[in-house]
């Protein structure tokens, strides 16, 4: 064992120690400290990222609740409209039925009262060509000639007794 880089050699030995601890002091005043620094400033920054995530997430969970609710409001809203138009379509329809019934009602009513005016105006005309018939008739047999006082008297009760008659 001849080689010299084997063989301990206490000189070389504390040297190496010296060279150590003044390397290592040397590196605690100038190197350490910065980096120790520069460590908790990262540190410092990771911590503040992540509670800035937390914070984003937070409220990106507060918002996604904010928008179902709206969501949710929404539907509801919309389901009212939807509702208030079915009844005012509804109500629409119902107006509109109703209307149209009271009109054909109101037309059947002004119907009868025209057919029953059209009838008693019939009637009193036929009434009216009765009696003058019966009189031509009974003026041809009696052969006398009235007078337009005793045609309108005549008139006026033959008339009466066929009213009487024909509502009896």
């Amino acid at each position: 064992m001849n080689n010299p880089l084997v063989q301990p050699d206490p000189g070389l030995f504390i040297w190496t120690i010296i060279t150590f601890l003044v390397l290592l002091w040397l590196l605690a005043k100038f190197a350490w400290k910065p980096l120790l620094a520069l460590l908790e400033k990262r540190e410092e920054n990771i911590r503040n990222s992540l509670k800035d995530a937390e914070k984003a997430r937070e409220e990106l969970e507060a918002l996604n609740q904010k928008t179902e609710k709206l969501l949710a409001e929404a539907r509801v809203e919309a389901q009212g409209i939807v509702s208030a138009g079915r009844a005012a379509a509804e109500k629409l329809q119902d107006d509109l039925a109703r209307k149209a019934k009271e009109k054909s009602e109101s037309l059947i009513a002004e119907s009868k009262r025209q057919i029953q005016s059209e009838k008693d105006e019939a009637l009193s005309e036929i009434k009216f060509e009765v009696v003058t018939l019966s009189l031509e008739i009974a003026s041809k047999l009696i052969e006398k000639n009235l007078s337009d006082k005793d045609n309108r008297e005549l008139i006026d009760s033959t008339l009466k007794n066929i009213q009487k008659n024909h509502e009896a």
